[in-house]
């Protein structure tokens, strides 16, 4: 059979979301003569309600019955209440915060734009709140007297796309009904090939309001949880204090390595006791240094920085060469060992330019103990671990990465920013940064009380402007204060 004559789509029943020929647009031109309007949908996004609410502006009443995604047993049990002549509170209670919960994740998680989303969902507060033109009418007919009424049927057996429309009495037609693929959403109304087809007999439209009128009866009102959920658990609310503003502030803030500590699953060693402080530092490093390729694990003395390592190294895929102290590379290798680490290699810090010589390439990672010991660029062993770390990851562990001059610290840094093309924010060049330092110390004599105050102020500004980005460092009294 021929598929090439072309078809008028102008007299055609059919509705398919092309050009042209979108539900939304057959909404628009037919919603202007309608009195009464139905909808019953399995899936219902409010946040898409901004593209049909001037539509809806002169319709009388307004129905939607939503489905919902509820357990058997629950939904058997409200089946069982009903046939009996009895409310099941607990269970219709059970629908709204179903029903609630589903609507704050989809204002939470909608990619819509905030100002369209905003609007629609303002208009659709605003018709859950206004009376409609007969509101005793209304009530008799078991309706709560507002223009829009929303209710959710507590089973997941609902599948259908209904649209029935009702025109004024004076209107030749007696109405409408649209049904198909489309659900109440932007992707249904516009953004997704459908399939729908409109019929305007009476006796299908008479059929159609049958159905849904008995499905009405069975559901549950959530229009007040509707307005509830808006205005008090989402960030449409009008009533958000500042401290409610400034949590959320520091969720959106901290929500990335929220996320991360949910993911992290750390291994321990048998026995060894399981130290919040340490896991929580473990997943900040590895954040820092997949931000600025380094990072300094700086907590004082005795919080267990080899064991942060060794958290941080196994969440992160290569292989890692460890240089330490001599006396120390037994305790790095059983260490990384008892913790799962595999592949790793640990040298001496003197035998810098024998590691060189063995070549490089094989190392993603480099993990430099008592890194403070590079503090001087001016030496040889300074200008072997800048070769050993570059193009690489630095991972550097001190207890104290700042001793005595502002450049023991830009030392350290250049392991793994470039000086003149820094990623730290506020800071592109660290060279003209340390180097302003410099000059101000330079004018005043060690011994002028203005030099201590200007040490200590210089020390305060790296710490704020370079060092909260790339440190993780925790006294006693922090680990007692957050984590007891």
């Amino acid at each position: 059979m021929s598929t090439d004559n072309k078809i008028d789509q102008t007299d055609l029943t059919f509705f398919t979301n092309e050009e042209g020929h979108t539900l939304l647009s057959r909404f628009k031109s037919t919603l202007k003569d309608t009195q009464l309007f139905d909808v019953l949908v399995g899936y219902f996004r409010a946040s898409g309600f901004h593209q049909l609410y001037d539509a809806l502006e002169p319709v009388e009443k307004i129905r939607i019955l939503v489905g919902l995604s509820v357990d058997r047993d629950t939904y058997d049990m409200m089946q069982y209440h009903h046939q009996n002549g009895v409310i099941d509170f607990e269970s219709h209670q059970q629908t709204k915060k179903r029903y609630q919960q589903n609507l704050k994740e989809e204002i939470e998680n909608s990619d819509e734009n905030d100002n369209r989303l905003e609007i629609g969902i303002r208009k659709f507060i605003e018709f859950l709140t206004t009376e409609c033109k007969d509101p005793v009418k209304d009530k008799a007919f078991e309706g709560n007297g507002k223009k829009l009424e929303i209710r959710a049927y507590p089973s997941k057996n609902i599948h259908a796309k209904v649209y029935i429309g009702k025109f004024k009495p004076e209107d030749r037609d007696y109405g409408f009904v649209i049904t198909g693929s489309s659900n109440f959403s932007e992707s249904g109304l516009v953004a997704n090939r459908e399939f729908n087809v409109e019929l305007r007999s009476k006796s299908d439209v008479l059929f159609a309001e049958q159905q849904f009128n008995a499905l009405w009866k069975e559901s549950v009102d959530i229009s007040e949880d509707f307005v509830d959920t808006i205005q008090n658990k989402t960030w449409l609310n009008d009533q958000i204090k500042p401290y409610e503003l400034y949590l959320k502030l520091i969720y959106e803030y901290l929500e990335e390595d929220i996320n991360l500590a949910d993911e992290f699953e750390p291994f321990f060693p048998d026995g060894f006791m399981k130290l919040k402080y340490q896991n929580q530092a473990a997943i900040q490093a590895k954040k820092i240094l997949e931000t600025y390729n380094g990072v300094f694990l700086a907590d004082v003395v005795g919080l267990g920085k080899t064991f942060i390592t060794a958290l941080l190294l196994q969440q992160l895929q290569g292989r890692t060469l460890v240089i330490c102290p001599p006396v120390l590379k037994d305790y790095w290798k059983d260490s990384l060992f008892d913790f799962g680490i595999r592949s790793f290699e640990v040298e001496s810090l003197g035998k810098l330019e024998h590691i060189i010589k063995k070549g490089l390439e094989r190392y993603d990672y480099i993990v430099v103990d008592e890194a403070h010991r590079f503090r001087n660029e001016n030496t040889l062993s300074y200008a072997n671990l800048l070769d050993i770390c570059r193009g690489k990851k630095v991972i550097l562990v001190t207890a104290t990465p700042l001793n005595n001059t502002v450049d023991d610290i830009f030392a350290q840094l250049k392991l793994f920013q470039a000086p003149k093309n820094s990623t730290i924010p506020g800071i592109p060049n660290l060279e003209k940064y340390f180097s302003n330092f410099r000059t101000r110390l330079a004018k005043l004599e060690k011994t002028d009380p203005e030099y201590k105050k200007l040490v200590k102020a210089i020390s305060d500004d790296i710490k704020n402007s370079i060092l909260r980005y790339v440190m993780v460092r925790r006294t006693r009294k922090d680990i007692m204060t957050y984590f007891k």
